[in-house]
């Protein structure tokens, strides 16, 4: 009686804690909307003097000084902030990249802030500081699909991508799994757009079927770059490596992956087997085994692949979860030969290749689209 007493005061303490947690993500995104809307603002504002010669590359340096020696309460307004408030309203009030978000989203992405236009008016700024304020800057309200992340990721994102699909996809990517300034700088570094959006031809017609969004949530190409590998290392070096870069190695396959054991043991019959590494996939609510290569493809490798997922979904896998996933984790694969493996495999299996250095990978609209497809979804469920 008195543990059930005690389960049931556990149970109402998570709901306290539960409450707290959903008034401080309200108040982070309130926080956060603020943030943008002023950035977006004194960029809009600045841009348009600039472009009206208006003001000189000296004046954005004299206004830096400004704030810093008459309101040093103010911070973060030097020089290369202002200008990069300039360059995220350039860029994202620009019609190419409003037309990219439209083809991709909806056009609801593409609209004002709800109460933007009332709470920021020119006649409120007129009013307020004075009569000769230019505030064209307001005559482009900032899009909700800024708000899907925060001014640091969308500074990064501005700065490093070359193209309006690519900083759509990390917008989108970076709201999907509530990345941090230096995870997503990680994955802008290793070409997660390229490698999550690829050719899929690496995966079996099993895990296509059973999994129909693995195109987006699984890589071809993972980097293993933090683990300084020589060219020529073993298998045990490989894993023992990546086990002591957990949280990187985590990062690389995506944040729905929960470590839970190397080397796990699968007894079949008489006969012990070893799987190198076993994670679950809470989004999935899948195991997925994964299998390291020190050297290139070989289809007999997915045949031994294949055999402990059918130990897994025999012998490991609870009633409430889905078939076991396989990931075969190999240097180097000829896609010839990958194509054929995969063509006729049953079981949720797929080839990925680690590259100890980055490399550049190509852009993709196509699996863009696929993957706005998938965000739209997911925004629906939630609603």
């Amino acid at each position: 009686m008195e543990q059930q007493v005690k389960v049931s005061q556990e149970q109402q303490f998570n709901e306290v804690v539960l409450i707290i947690q959903q008034h401080r993500s309200k108040a982070s995104q309130a926080i956060n909307q603020e943030v943008l809307l002023t950035a977006w603002h004194i960029g809009g504002y600045v841009s348009a003097k600039l472009k009206s010669e208006e003001w000189g590359r000296k004046v954005v340096s004299q206004l830096s000084e400004f704030i810093r020696s008459h309101h040093p309460e103010i911070k973060g307004y030097s020089r290369s902030s202002i200008y990069n408030m300039v360059m995220l309203y350039d860029e994202y009030s620009s019609l190419s990249f409003q037309s990219t978000v439209q083809k991709y989203l909806r056009a609801e992405f593409v609209q004002p802030l709800a109460g933007q236009l009332k709470d920021h008016t020119k006649e409120d700024l007129d009013s307020a500081i004075s009569p000769h304020i230019n505030a064209q800057s307001l005559a482009t309200p900032i899009p909700k699909i800024l708000t899907y992340t925060t001014l640091t990721n969308l500074i990064e994102i501005t700065c490093r991508c070359k193209s309006d699909e690519e900083r759509l996809f990390y917008i989108l990517y970076a709201h999907k799994e509530q990345l941090a300034k230096r995870e997503l700088q990680r994955c802008i570094s290793n070409q997660t757009y390229a490698t999550l959006l690829g050719s899929k031809k690496n995966m079996s017609r099993g895990l296509l079927e059973t999994y129909p969004n693995a195109p987006i949530i699984f890589k071809d190409t993972l980097f293993v770059d933090f683990l300084g590998l020589p060219q020529k290392h073993s298998e045990v070096s490989l894993k023992s490596g990546l086990i002591e870069h957990m949280k990187q190695f985590i990062l690389e396959l995506g944040k729905d992956f929960i470590f839970m054991d190397q080397e796990y043991n699968l007894n079949v019959g008489a006969s012990s087997f070893k799987a190198d590494l076993l994670f679950y996939h809470r989004g999935l609510q899948a195991l997925v085994a994964v299998e390291l290569k020190k050297t290139k493809f070989h289809p007999r490798d997915l045949g031994q692949l294949e055999f402990y997922l059918e130990a897994l979904d025999r012998d490991v896998k609870r009633s409430n979860e889905n078939p076991s996933i396989g990931i075969l984790l190999c240097p180097e694969a000829d896609k010839v030969v990958v194509e054929y493996a995969m063509s006729r495999s049953m079981s949720p299996t797929m080839i990925a290749e680690y590259k100890r250095i980055l490399i550049p990978q190509e852009r993709m609209q196509q699996q863009l689209n696929e993957y706005c497809d998938h965000f739209l979804e997911d925004e629906t469920d939630v609603k």
